[in-house]
């Protein structure tokens, strides 16, 4: 693409970053996206599997289609230029004992939390097991202490616990963060790596990344903030 410069990388968080929380994009942010695309390579990096990126993005063939990058479940799952570049079961890793003890652990203490609503909880998503709705209680800091909670019962397993997106936990193994990601582009020949997103302080699923040495981080406040910020970087030279 003439006028590209292929050797900066723009690395977005999904949820939060360009998108509202567990919505879908705003009118007008693919657009916006395509035109960096224009600029620089593009990729997405998010938490969540294939099929709700897809959902908050537009849609499977167009993410696939319209970015460089793309990386579900922190990268365990990677395409690039829309063709799957690697894949990793957290599953297997784990071990059935071991995922049978966490989901049990979890799923008993959620049990016994008192909120104002309760509907249900999901167990569904690789690499983010537990997904809590309505109205969880930010202000009295429920998945924070569910999360030291967690990190107390295996502190042996070699499991990570985080704060992901607004409503969620993230729980997988050591080095199984969003940084994960960087490892399917140590041999792209980026001298520069940008990411954007919003949950980059210490515990929240964004900050491995964010305060990576190979990247440079750039923390968010909201799809609105994450445009501002790219046009101050790229837009207005």
């Amino acid at each position: 693409m003439a006028g590209r410069d292929s050797s900066v990388l723009c690395l977005f968080d999904v949820d939060g970053t360009l998108t509202p929380a567990r919505q879908k994009i705003i009118a007008g942010m693919g657009d916006f996206l395509q035109d960096l695309k224009k600029k620089v390579v593009v990729g997405l990096v998010g938490g969540s599997d294939f099929a709700k990126i897809a959902e908050q993005m537009g849609g499977g063939d167009y993410i696939l289609q319209n970015f460089d990058y793309v990386f579900t479940e922190n990268g365990l799952v990677a395409y690039k230029d829309g063709k799957l570049i690697g894949k990793e079961s957290i599953q297997s890793y784990m071990g059935e004992e071991t995922l049978q003890k966490f989901l049990n652990f979890s799923l008993k203490y959620m049990s016994e939390l008192w909120l104002p609503v309760k509907r249900y909880v999901s167990i569904l998503r690789p690499n983010k097991y537990i997904h809590a709705t309505d109205n969880p209680l930010e202000k009295e800091k429920i998945r924070e202490k569910f999360v030291e909670a967690l990190r107390k019962e295996f502190s042996s397993s070699g499991l990570v616990f985080s704060i992901g997106g607004q409503i969620s936990i993230d729980a997988f193994p050591k080095g199984w963060d969003k940084t994960y990601c960087l490892n399917h582009l140590k041999d792209e020949g980026f001298k520069t790596i940008h990411f954007f997103g919003d949950k980059t302080s210490p515990g929240g699923n964004d900050h491995e990344i964010f305060a990576d040495s190979r990247t440079i981080g750039h923390s968010v406040k909201g799809p609105d903030d994450t445009r501002n910020q790219v046009e101050e970087l790229f837009f207005k030279n």
